[in-house]
């Protein structure tokens, strides 16, 4: 019986796109590496990383590549043709050497990529400290609706949805979020961390090389998510203090109005402060406490005059009550005193 065209046909697109998809792959590796954030990396972390993937592709495709290649080479060879001379075995049940083959290499490939895995997982742990001779500095990264502000504990001076570090010097980001919970994300540097409200993550990142790298919020936040892109921009130790003096004197203060001004929904440009409320990332750490933010009067929220006009009646009832309640206890007190003389 004669193989149909049409069969022969579709086995010859399938092979043909097989080749292609593991070019392509070996191509995105590494012959197109420059385009890609994640396989471009410019500090430790990012390195790390991009060797974890490139180790993990390389041992699981020791199991796929043959798979693939298999899969086609038998349904050619044994396919139906004119005159085969195959041997007929029906009672074929078992082959040592066969299954010692195809279940002894997928194990030892699971095993080799667990310990890989589990020795990177705990060298690239966000929290701990990138060894150097210099000190890090410390960035507080608060998230919002829809943009980053970065604030600077030491300098004391904050930035609006860009940054400006040192290179060769780690940075310890403290991040939190004032709005629903995000991903903080600067691909060439290192990977993904959440900032949640209510809770403080830290990331210590590095870059190597003097440059701007892209930073964005890497989770669904709503309507502007996708403006939620910030510049990391890497330089030398003189530029990086010329940049932390010229903020100090050029750029207005951030007071509190401001930030409230900031957690309004919406894009914002990149801007700078020369300083900023002291204690400002500990107050959106705790706002969630018993007289933190969210409940005291400075809590930064939108208001609209007809909250405002609320506000301001709720305020002036508990004023009155208050007074009423004083009033109560004096004349209950003067009664008291009253019945004790007559008696």
């Amino acid at each position: 019986m004669n193989k149909k065209p049409g069969s022969r046909l579709m086995m010859w697109v399938m092979i043909i796109v097989s080749v292609l998809s593991l070019a392509l792959t070996v191509w995105a590796l590494y012959a197109g590496s420059h385009n890609y954030f994640v396989l471009d990396p410019k500090g430790p972390i990012a390195a790390g990383q991009r060797d974890l993937i490139v180790i993990s592709t390389i041992l699981t495709a020791i199991v796929i590549v043959p798979v693939t290649i298999l899969t086609f080479v038998i349904v050619w060879r044994y396919r139906d043709k004119p005159g085969r001379k195959a041997k007929y075995d029906p009672d074929f049940n078992h082959s040592t050497k066969l299954e010692t083959i195809w279940w002894g290499i997928p194990i030892i490939v699971i095993a080799v990529l667990g310990i890989v895995t589990v020795r990177y997982t705990y060298a690239l742990e966000p929290s701990v400290a990138i060894q150097s001779q210099k000190q890090p500095i410390t960035i507080q990264v608060a998230s919002m609706d829809w943009k980053w502000l970065f604030m600077y504990p030491e300098e004391g001076i904050a930035s609006v949805n860009s940054i400006t570090i040192p290179e060769d010097t780690p940075v310890r980001f403290e991040l939190t979020s004032d709005a629903p919970m995000n991903s903080f994300w600067v691909p060439e540097l290192g990977g993904q961390i959440y900032t949640m409200s209510g809770m403080a993550m830290t990331l210590y990142l590095q870059a190597d090389h003097q440059g701007t790298f892209f930073g964005s919020g890497a989770n669904f936040s709503g309507e502007h998510f996708a403006q939620m892109r910030f510049d990391v921009n890497a330089v030398s130790d003189e530029q990086y203090q010329t940049w932390v003096n010229k903020v100090k004197t050029e750029s207005k203060p951030m007071s509190m109005e401001t930030y409230q001004s900031l957690t309004v929904p919406g894009t914002a440009d990149k801007q700078t402060f020369s300083a900023f409320p002291e204690g400002l990332f500990q107050q959106l750490v705790t706002k969630y406490l018993p007289g933190g933010l969210a409940g005291g009067k400075d809590r930064a929220t939108h208001t609209t005059p007809s909250t405002q006009i609320n506000e301001k009646e709720s305020e002036e009832g508990q004023s009155d009550m208050g007074t009423n309640e004083h009033d109560g206890m004096e004349m209950n007190d003067q009664e008291s005193t009253d019945t004790n003389t007559s008696n």
